[in-house]
């Protein structure tokens, strides 16, 4: 055999010795003479340029794309496609500043089946066919440009070339021109902000934009949706404002540094000082909100429902509003009734409402805390009411039954039900609840014999919270945030500085079906107040079909109004000490049966914190920047007198219509 070079066959005896020394010497040096004839070095980069992960096993195919708008500005879009479609397929856009590469791989699951890559809300839209599209807006995560929260419409307060009603139509044009083997009808959906940027795309929509579908939307920030709850700045608001504004991946928590956040912002002090304390001062989108604590055009300008009713409605609308929205309960009654308005051949425009916190249609809907259905009313709402919709607009189906333009979950009789406007007008009688002495609640006035009213002492050292503590920051892993319009209400009942006004047990159900509204007379010893009224359901003392509802206080409807403003939300003006005067809170939305045997509660108090910011009780020009020795008791009535009575009005329906024949059980 020939190692490397020189080995030969000649084996006698005069050379044995030399091929003997050979083979030892080719036998040590073997593995390098190997290598250098046989394998060559190892270079490069074992990462490709590109690599497609997709193989013939996925359903689906995935594209990333940098879609231009008009201005240049390019953004960030990820488009799943179904493969082997028999048909023409619609297209579903969801525009969000939520990271649209994280929400097409919610899952974070290996798997070449495009329902994996999203969501289990979007499965409907993957088994019916549908091309499903998630935008990054401007200025967040993969797009270009520059983010501004809640971008204005152009006019007023933004005096450029753009904003999210172009960025929607420029890209559906690019949508329908580029993905191949679509149907040239798109749909627009998303939750909370990505709500609010579906209803701008109702502004100048798109040729092909043939449906949407708000759902939980921010609509009026100051009103009663995320920053300002009647003119009470929501405070803890800042952490998401921290976490969306501090950078472009939005990869920044709010460093509290404090379990309780009852804590972190009683030892802050105001809500000015608590957005310095961690440099949110830095940041532009948090002054805004607390240097505009009033309703000025500022507010106005942006409110959402204020600008729909300048237009005519095109696309078919259903919107989503959930009765336990602990986010955004304002917004989609708000736009839904300007859009009822303006849809001038009432055909278009569509309403429903869930028993659900914010968001709950993404998720299992069968409860809400300790509160059943008895059904999964979200994952009926997704294949039985959101998918048809859908089907009929953007595949031109004709639904198995007509939608209903309202259909509605009633709570307590936990039914859905149909009706053809909301609030139910021809069925629904605003009725009085009085708020009497001695704690009583009834349907009677008050009587000139009973004493003149009820008082307390608010003390802004020691703040009602509005749930039990401690109090969690949103985002925490064991966080119940979602939950809380259905605490149980009686750890704050019993507090010195809580009104309660209880009905006798109800003989008969009463249901109520629209807005709420707290008629307050009342008087403070300071120059301003916060007023907080709840609207409470109170369960007998025992429930047999559900032991830890027993005397269990569910909130059916609240809200806040800061005193300053009882004549005009546009400016402030001093609470004159001593004096009766009357306020008006509109408090949420309700479609709600309070069964026979129950009791009806209002709750009535001064602070609701750390959710709202404390009001000092004395004037100041702004309460976001009180100082701590503008933070003073003061006592509080809650007059019930004959000419300065006290009430709430209750819409109570008349005889309940049928369950609805769809109900999931």
């Amino acid at each position: 055999m020939r190692l490397c070079q020189g080995a030969s066959n000649d084996m006698n005896s005069s050379n044995l010795h030399r091929v003997l020394t050979g083979l030892l010497l080719a036998a040590v040096s073997f593995p390098a003479c190997l290598l250098a004839q046989s394998v060559a070095p190892i270079t490069g980069n074992d990462i490709p340029a590109k690599f497609d992960p997709q193989t013939d096993a996925h359903n689906f195919t995935r594209r990333e794309e940098m879609i231009p708008m008009r201005d240049g500005v390019k953004l960030f879009t990820v488009i799943l496609i179904p493969k082997h479609s028999r048909e023409l397929m619609p297209i579903v856009l969801t525009r969000t500043p939520y990271d649209a590469k994280k929400r097409t791989d919610a899952r974070e699951t290996a798997s070449p089946l495009m329902a994996m890559a999203l969501r289990q809300d979007d499965e409907p839209l993957v088994r019916n066919g549908y091309v499903r599209v998630y935008q990054d807006v401007r200025g967040k995560h993969g797009s270009e440009g520059n983010y501004i929260v809640n971008l204005p419409l152009r006019g007023p307060l933004n005096s450029g070339s753009v904003d999210h009603a172009t960025d929607t139509w420029d890209t559906i044009d690019w949508l329908v021109k580029s993905i191949p083997g679509n149907n040239g009808r798109v749909g627009i959906t998303g939750i909370s902000y990505d709500g609010f940027l579906t209803l701008m795309a109702l502004f100048d929509p798109h040729p092909a934009l043939k449906a949407a579908v708000p759902i939980n939307a921010m609509v009026d920030t100051w009103i009663g949706d995320d920053w300002y709850h009647g003119g009470a700045l929501r405070q803890t608001m800042i952490e998401w404002t921290y976490r969306q504004t501090a950078t472009k991946k939005s990869d920044v928590d709010l460093p509290y540094g404090y379990y309780d956040l009852y804590s972190a912002f009683l030892d802050a002090g105001s809500a000015g000082a608590f957005g310095r304390r961690y440099h949110a001062d830095h940041l532009p989108a948090w002054n805004r909100i607390i240097e505009h604590p009033a309703y000025t055009s500022f507010w106005q300008e942006q409110a959402v429902q204020k600008l729909l009713d300048r237009i005519e409605l095109k696309v078919p609308t259903l919107t989503v509003h959930s009765l336990f929205d602990q986010e955004d309960i304002f917004g989609p009654i708000a736009s839904y009734d300007v859009l009822e308005k303006n849809d001038r051949n009432n055909d278009r425009n569509y309403l429903v409402m869930g028993p659900w916190y914010h968001g709950q249609i993404r998720a299992e809907g069968s409860s809400l805390g300790n509160i059943p259905w008895h059904s999964d009313t979200a994952l009926f709402f997704r294949e039985k009411v959101r998918q048809p919709f859908w089907d009929h607009y953007l595949k031109g189906s004709v639904p198995q039954q007509a939608p209903a333009p309202v259909l509605a979950f009633e709570t307590g009789a936990n039914e859905w039900r149909d009706y053809a406007t909301w609030p139910p007008r021809y069925r629904v009688t605003s009725t009085r609840l009085y708020l009497h002495a001695n704690g009583a609640l009834s349907f009677e006035a008050p009587a000139a014999s009973e004493s003149a009213f009820s008082e307390y002492v608010s003390d802004p050292a020691k703040p009602v919270p509005y749930r039990a503590r401690p109090i969690l920051r949103d985002s925490a892993p064991d966080s119940t945030w979602r939950l809380w319009l259905t605490d149980d209400q009686r750890p704050f009942a019993d507090r010195p500085d809580v009104l309660s006004f209880v009905s006798a047990p109800l003989t008969e159900p009463l249901t109520i079906s629209g807005g709420v509204l707290a008629n307050l007379f009342a008087s403070t010893s300071g120059t301003d107040a916060d007023w907080v009224v709840k609207l409470i359901d109170v369960y007998p003392e025992e429930h047999p079909a559900q032991v830890n509802l027993g005397g269990y206080q569910l909130m059916i409807s609240a809200d806040v109004l800061r005193g300053r403003y009882r004549e005009s939300f546009e400016s402030a003006t001093p609470i004159a000490a001593g004096r009766i005067l009357s306020y008006r809170i509109a408090m949420p939305h309700a479609n709600h049966t309070f069964l026979a045997g129950h009791r009806i509660m209002v709750q009535v108090q001064s602070s609701w914190f750390p959710l709202y910011d404390r009001n000092p009780q004395t004037f100041v020009a702004n309460v976001a920047w009180a100082r701590p020795e503008d933070y003073r008791r003061a006592t509080h009535r809650i007059h019930h007198a004959v000419r300065s009575a006290s009430f709430i009005e209750l819409p109570i329906l008349g005889s309940p219509p049928h369950p609805v024949a769809r109900v999931a059980r």
